[in-house]
């Protein structure tokens, strides 16, 4: 819970702003107190009257307010928080944070604060893929600012995407995470992503069509509770997520090794896509083509990661969890599979190329418990990211 607690939110234009009097709620109802800031823009979307009634106390708007200057001025406003949450942050506060601007109040406190900022992006797909904007979320990642969201949906202009505001009750649980009060504060959790990459020759390799998706979304969920994240990688499409310790490898031997390194923890999520094979003898020059004579691979078999750690007689982990990705008998094949590695739960999808879940930004999932199967709806990779993160952490709760 957050009583006792004081929230800044900085309120910026944009249509995402009417989620801010939802979170304004959310927050007062877990004991926190909320100071709300709306910019000129913001305004344009939600009065402050609402934000007002909604906040049980004053809005502030303008930094050359006299009467606010006298009574509580912007140096004091921007410290007297436990934490800055700006949500939406626009395209352009972003921007204006980055460097380090301050020609408004809200800017102006974001520049003069000590405290932690935390900020819930929201703006058009094509805006937040952008060049400029990616520059500038990545240095405000590099001075510490804090990110939730944004996630894949529609959009007020009709496109679909990234760059719909995080909910709520998501900002909310990034905000717990932020005061050390995340369901998963004081926990590790080990999470592998992406593909592994075998090598043939120096050119090539053997892989699995995977982006790394669904790792980078549930080590960033797992984050967002307030858990100490491990995070082992190959070499993935999507970037990890900000806010994780991460452990880059290549083959399924190197992250065997890099996931026995990053023991003991409190659960581990095995989402990689593991090669099951490698070739017994890479060649160490270029393979050259010969017209009419094919090369002779031989393979080995790749060590089994998650049966590895799910049958450790010490040290195994409290939770372990697998993913099983297949393309018939989705429950069966899944249900067999946790049973023979060992582990307590088996997420299993379907990726079928008709179901475009290999490489989409939606999936859906069956959780495999030892009760049976679960079916999840389909939904956004995020999404499915935050649901199982809450199951975790309602599974390792004493």
């Amino acid at each position: 819970m957050l009583a006792g607690r004081h929230i800044l939110l900085v309120i910026c234009g944009g249509i995402a702003a009417y989620k801010a009097l939802d979170l304004i709620r959310r927050l007062k109802e877990r004991g926190a107190s909320v100071t709300p800031v709306l910019t000129a823009a913001g305004a344009q979307f939600v009065t402050p009257l609402s934000v007002s009634a909604l906040a049980g106390v004053r809005v502030f708007t303008d930094l050359f307010d006299l009467t606010a200057e006298a009574e509580m001025g912007h140096i004091e406003l921007s410290r007297a928080a436990d934490l800055i949450v700006v949500a939406p942050a626009t395209a352009d506060v972003m921007a204006r944070m980055a460097g380090g601007l301050a020609g408004d109040l809200a800017t102006t406190l974001l520049l003069a604060t000590d405290k932690r900022v935390l900020i819930a992006p929201a703006m058009n797909v094509r805006m937040w893929t952008h060049a400029a904007t990616q520059r500038n979320l990545a240095q405000l990642q590099a001075d510490g600012i804090l990110v939730v969201g944004p996630n894949d949906g529609d959009m007020a202009c009709g496109e679909f995407g990234p760059g719909r505001m995080a909910e709520p009750l998501e900002i909310v649980a990034a905000i717990e995470a932020a005061l050390g009060q995340g369901l998963l504060s004081g926990r590790h959790v080990l999470v592998t992503s992406g593909p592994t990459h075998e090598p043939i020759d120096p050119v090539r390799y053997i892989a699995n069509r995977s982006s790394g998706a669904q790792g980078a979304a549930l080590a960033a969920a797992l984050r967002d509770l307030g858990a100490r994240v491990t995070f082992v990688t190959g070499p993935a499409v999507v970037p990890p997520p900000p806010g994780v310790a991460v452990v880059a490898v290549e083959t399924a031997a190197q992250m065997l090794v890099a996931v026995q390194a990053a023991l003991p923890a409190d659960a581990a999520v095995f989402a990689a896509a593991v090669a099951d094979w490698r070739v017994a003898a890479a060649s160490a020059q270029k393979i050259k083509k010969q017209t009419g004579a094919l090369p002779m691979l031989g393979f080995a078999e790749n060590p089994d990661i998650l049966a590895t750690v799910a049958q450790m007689r010490a040290g195994r982990p409290p939770l372990v969890v697998g993913f099983a990705a297949e393309t018939q008998d989705v429950v069966a094949q899944a249900t067999a599979k946790r049973v023979r590695k060992g582990c307590d739960w088996i997420v299993a999808n379907d990726v079928s190329p008709a179901t475009g879940i290999m490489g989409g930004a939606q999936n859906a999932v069956t959780l495999i418990t030892a009760l049976g199967p679960e079916v999840w709806p389909r939904m956004a990779k995020t999404a499915v990211a935050r649901r199982l993160a809450a199951r975790i952490a309602a599974a390792l709760q004493p």
